[in-house]
């Protein structure tokens, strides 16, 4: 019988490469929250993948870009500290679009990570034919000497198992490092936030997403009664932004509030009272208090 092998795996990536729907896939439930929007991950969220053979802890860390603001020098502060640490690197380049100055720059920071083993996922397999994609195959073996390179499509879930077997063979040879039944580290106030976040962004202006942080004041079961109470914030850096995030009539808040109430339902298995308020803390992106008091 194979040696068990436990480890962390991280995929990187230019924003909207398909890194958070990968996680969801292989880990087989959302953990990640997926968006059109570029720097939709904050967090370098740990999704737990159980096999009989090994166990893959998957990092999904922000895009890798060049910051704007303090919150970007924080989100890319936060990729090079995940990266120093895990065990296996890998750069996701989707199958339908060309290689382009993002992922060279990416590929080059890969260089400053010398302890993990490099592999490169070619993702969004199921939008190209099949010399379309080998012909892409044959462009990201030009990046560099990659330990492994594997084409998946997480929509259309082919090459998932294959993918899984990869790499969980180039972890270290380790006792499983999470219980059977742990699908995230994530706590569950952070995976409600994150849904909220993930229904407001729908939608919105490309402006918009880096504005969005959620926080929730209270939550917890209703007494005597099977419902799951949740008083939540959507802050915003504009009083603009905060019309934006509202609508005409309260009508979007009320979509953001009933779109985020389904996903968290199904997390917490019971209903869910959900109250939204709205507020404006202006330029929270660039100061290192408000930065902290929103948690990051």
């Amino acid at each position: 019988m194979s040696e068990h092998r436990s480890g962390f795996v991280s995929f990187v990536g230019r924003p909207n490469v398909g890194k958070s729907t990968l996680t969801n896939a292989l880990v087989g439930q959302k953990v990640a929250i997926t968006s059109s929007k570029p720097q939709t991950t904050r967090r370098a969220i740990r999704g737990i993948v159980h096999r009989k053979n090994g166990q893959l802890i998957l990092v999904d860390t922000p895009g890798l870009h060049r910051p704007r603001t303090l919150l970007g020098q924080r989100l890319n502060d936060l990729v090079d500290s995940t990266l120093g640490d895990v065990d296996v690197i890998a750069l996701c380049i989707p199958a339908n679009e060309k290689i382009g100055p993002g992922d060279a720059f990416i590929n080059e920071q890969l260089n400053n990570f010398r302890r993990a083993k490099l592999v490169c996922i070619v993702t969004k397999s199921e939008l190209v034919s099949r010399d379309q994609l080998a012909n892409q195959l044959m462009e990201v073996s030009k990046l560099r000497d990659w330990a492994e390179i594997i084409p998946v499509s997480a929509v259309a879930e082919q090459q998932l198992d294959e993918l899984g077997d990869v790499l969980i063979s180039l972890l270290p040879v380790s006792e499983a490092l999470y219980p059977e039944d742990a699908v995230t580290d994530e706590t569950l106030e952070e995976r409600i936030c994150e849904l909220i976040r993930e229904a407001a962004l729908e939608g919105v202006h490309d402006e918009l997403p880096h504005s969005l942080a959620v926080t929730i004041d209270e939550m917890g079961k209703r007494e005597g009664r099977d419902i799951f109470d949740i008083h939540a914030n959507v802050w915003v850096e504009r009083d603009s932004q905060k019309a934006i995030i509202i609508g005409k009539g309260a009508s979007r808040i009320k979509d953001v509030g009933s779109k985020a109430r389904s996903g968290i339902e199904k997390l917490v298995g019971q209903k869910v009272f959900l109250n939204i308020r709205v507020k404006v803390a202006p330029d929270w992106q660039r100061d290192p208090k408000q930065l902290g008091r929103l948690g990051f």
